[in-house]
């Protein structure tokens, strides 16, 4: 009987279908009418620090954003079976694509027990977590625009 309640409570993380990298690709990339890359870089920025990220890189020149969010969770009954902090680590791409600027997102989720020992570490493949995310750029770009 432990066993199965030890086993029921192990956090394996986000679950995906291991779907094909060129479909994954095509949901975390979004091209924008602009030449403007820094004026989209700060759009981007500004929905990552918004989205509770910590901005770890950010260069111009390269076109790149890294930024980082941790959750802290309570521990569980089995301290080793569940995630105590979960982590996202974000890699933005931003590049000059003919007269339109081509950004790509990749977020990866990791969880780590209380002891620090890992538990999963996997890339973010929900086509819905990125058009969620892209909304919120495309306000954000709106906004830069219109200057408010």
């Amino acid at each position: 009987m432990l066993l199965l309640v030890a086993v029921g409570c192990v956090d394996r993380g986000p679950q995906h279908a291991g779907l094909p990298p060129l479909q994954i690709r095509e949901f975390q990339t979004r091209t924008y009418e602009t030449t403007d890359t820094a004026m989209v870089m700060k759009a981007l920025l500004n929905v990552l620090q918004d989205e509770g990220f910590v901005i770890k890189t950010a260069n111009t020149e390269l076109g790149l954003i890294t930024a980082r969010k941790e959750e802290s969770k309570p521990p569980c009954f089995l301290v080793d079976t569940c995630a105590t902090l979960v982590s996202w680590d974000c890699s933005v791409n931003v590049s000059l694509f003919g007269a339109q600027t081509k950004v790509r997102v990749n977020v990866q989720q990791a969880g780590q027990t209380l002891t620090g020992h890992t538990l999963y570490s996997t890339e973010i493949e929900d086509a819905a977590y990125y058009r969620n995310l892209f909304a919120k750029v495309d306000k954000g770009i709106f906004i830069q625009r219109e200057k408010l």
